[in-house]
C-alpha cells in the first residue's frame, strides 16, 4: 500500500498484520479520489474506522488541511501513528483512538465540522448507519460537503434519504463499494 498522489506520493504505507482491518488496495483508492478530489483542497477530513490511515493520509498528501483518525483497535493506530510520522503530516492529524460513536460525540461537542467523511466499517454489521444518523442529527458534515460509505456490494443504504443524504455517485467494485452522499439542500 502507498501514497497515490500529492506530496507524499509514492511513499509505502504500512498496514495491520492479519484480518484485523481491510486495507484500500491502490487502485480502488485511486478511484475513491478521483471522484473526492473537488472536495480535497483545504478540506478538513474526518477519516472513520481508519485501519492503518491510508484514506487520511492521502486526503492530506493531496492537500486536506486537517485530517481527524478514528481507530479502536490499539496496533492499527500504532500503525496510523507510525504512517503520519514517515510520511511528516502528524501535524495536520489528530488520532482518536476510541469507538466511532464516542468520537462523534467528543467532536460535536467540540463543535467541529467536516467538508469530507469517509467511513469504512466492518461489513454487515450496520454500524454506518448509526454514524449516519449521528452525522445527520448533528450536523457534522458542512453544507456541500460530501461523505463516503464503504460497504458490501449487498448493504442497503437507501435509508439514508430519510436522514437528508442523496446519493451523487456510486462505484461498484468486486466485493464492495464506495457510495457518496452530499446533504440535501435546506429550505
Amino acid at each position: 500500500m502507498r501514497v497515490i498522489a500529492g506530496k507524499c506520493r509514492s511513499l509505502p504505507l504500512k498496514t495491520l498484520e492479519g484480518l484485523e482491518t481491510r486495507p484500500t488496495t491502490d487502485r480502488t483508492k485511486e478511484t475513491l479520489f478521483n471522484v473526492l478530489q473537488p472536495w480535497i483542497p483545504g478540506c478538513r477530513f474526518l477519516d472513520l474506522f481508519s485501519g492503518s490511515g491510508g484514506i487520511g493520509i492521502e486526503a492530506l498528501s493531496r492537500g486536506a488541511v486537517k485530517a481527524v483518525f478514528v481507530e479502536q483497535s490499539r496496533k492499527a493506530v500504532t500503525v496510523i501513528r507510525e504512517n503520519l510520522q514517515f510520511t511528516k503530516l502528524l501535524p495536520e492529524a489528530v488520532i482518536m483512538q476510541d469507538s466511532v460513536m464516542h468520537a462523534l460525540s467528543i467532536l460535536s461537542g467540540k463543535g467541529e465540522v467536516f467538508d469530507c467523511i469517509f467511513m469504512d466499517p466492518p461489513y454487515d454489521h450496520e454500524l454506518e448507519k448509526e454514524a449516519l444518523i449521528y452525522i445527520s442529527e448533528h450536523g457534522l458534515l458542512r453544507e456541500g460537503g460530501i461523505v463516503v460509505v464503504e460497504a458490501s456490494r449487498s448493504t442497503d443504504l437507501s435509508y439514508a434519504a430519510e436522514l437528508g443524504f442523496t446519493v451523487v455517485r456510486e462505484k461498484v467494485y468486486k466485493t464492495n463499494k464506495h457510495v457518496f452522499f452530499q446533504t440535501e439542500e435546506r429550505a
